[in-house]
């Protein structure tokens, strides 16, 4: 009901709108962004049961969680999109940190990521002694329908962990251990090795149980998928305070914002001017394309949208030694503390738009230009960090022109 109330509202502001319009009155009203640039809008050409699943699905991403539907009792936000502006890439304000230690993850003592709110009455997550840690940015959400539609044999094509080639670029995959309750059946799912794709260092190996995990450990919501509350260090064990029974949440929510985030498209690129293509050149030349893979093709889809099409994400979604100046120390699965995932760059152009008008890249937010971003890269990228600084002046220009055009 809740869905088709927002779809009728929709078209009764839009009514609104052509009548104000018409009367001379189109400056008081604020216009909508232009078509593809957005983060929030579905891909093209869903049917219509997939466009109401999506509907549903962009409910559940918004709805900010209270106590007394099973929100903390330690959380780091109320709501998906709270750490998502526009399902776009958070701040570092809104980021949280992982830690673990060195000989294990102290998985006991907190489980693997800080909650740094309480609900009241709640002691505050203090960090075990002893831990590494790494602020972690929210990173966008769309576009994952693409990646998780690429197959496994597209990524490892681009695997060279000996570099064999002798380029100085070693890309790896991070094989990991899906949880239990992924399918086989499911991208990502079984037993064994799968193939780790999603999230800043590729820990994550389905979008199932990227998403599971964010109500539990973000928002602190339990669901059939993982019932049991967040380790709290503070209090010795599991949390006391919260009295809604778990799980909060049934797997069907789950799966209803797994399906929204599955059709969330990425937005349009900009237009490509001489200078645009002139600094794609410039891009390719210097070697940032050997791990901003521009595009991966996606294999056989049952959404039509997702099936046998160029996802242009720019990144080969493999590991990479980024140098000791963006290590940080931490281990997720077979990724080291040097080493993190290719970041796609696709949306960079809207970074902005969505950040009150700043932007912050890199894993933690510490760069807020795009230049500074290039310039902090080191180990594998060492050598076409430097290559961007012999450049000339306008060759670098051209070339940030056309990372702002993704």
């Amino acid at each position: 009901m809740e869905v088709f109330m927002k779809r009728w509202l929709l078209r009764i502001s839009a009514m609104a709108a052509l009548f104000l319009s018409s009367m001379g009155c189109d400056s008081l009203m604020t216009g909508l962004p232009p078509a593809g640039d957005d983060f929030e809008t579905p891909f093209e050409g869903l049917s219509h049961d997939l466009n109401l699943a999506f509907a549903e699905g962009d409910e559940n991403f918004e709805h900010a969680f209270t106590a007394a539907e099973g929100l903390g009792p330690i959380f780091n936000n109320n709501a998906c999109g709270a750490c998502h502006p526009g399902d776009g890439r958070g701040t570092p304000e809104l980021g949280f940190y992982r830690f673990s230690r060195l000989d294990d993850m102290a998985l006991g003592e907190g489980g693997a990521q800080h909650q740094d709110k309480a609900l009241p009455g709640i002691p505050l997550e203090i960090l075990p002694a002893g831990v590494e840690t790494s602020l972690r940015m929210p990173p966008p959400v769309f576009g994952v329908g693409l990646i998780e539609a690429i197959p496994v044999e597209t990524i490892l094509e681009n695997e060279d962990p000996d570099d064999a080639d002798g380029d100085g670029i070693s890309g790896r995959a991070n094989m990991v251990q899906a949880p239990d309750f992924v399918p086989a059946w499911h991208v990502g799912g079984g037993e064994g090795p799968q193939l780790g794709r999603f999230s800043r260092k590729a820990q994550v190996s389905s979008l199932l149980e990227q998403v599971a995990a964010a109500y539990q450990q973000d928002m602190g919501v339990t669901s059939d998928f993982i019932p049991e509350e967040n380790p709290h260090h503070q209090a010795g064990g599991v949390a006391i305070g919260d009295n809604v029974p778990d799980p909060e949440i049934p797997a069907s929510t789950v799966l209803e914002t797994l399906i929204y985030v599955r059709l969330l498209a990425p937005p349009a690129r900009g237009e490509k001017t001489d200078e645009v293509g002139l600094g794609e050149e410039k891009f390719t030349e210097i070697g940032c394309a050997a791990c901003h893979i521009p595009s991966l093709k996606t294999g056989e889809n049952p959404i039509a949208e997702l099936s046998e099409v160029e996802a242009h994400l720019y990144s080969d979604l493999l590991l990479h030694d980024m140098g000791p100046g963006l290590a940080d120390g931490r281990a997720d699965g077979m990724a080291d503390g040097r080493e993190w995932r290719t970041a796609p760059l696709w949306g960079t152009r809207l970074v902005a738009d969505f950040l009150g008008g700043e932007a912050f890249y890199l894993h933690d937010g510490r760069a807020t230009s795009l230049r500074e971003a290039i310039e902090l890269h080191g180990g594998e990228a060492e050598k076409s960090k430097d290559r961007f600084g012999a450049l000339s002046e306008n060759d670098k220009q051209a070339l940030i022109v056309f990372l702002k055009s993704l």
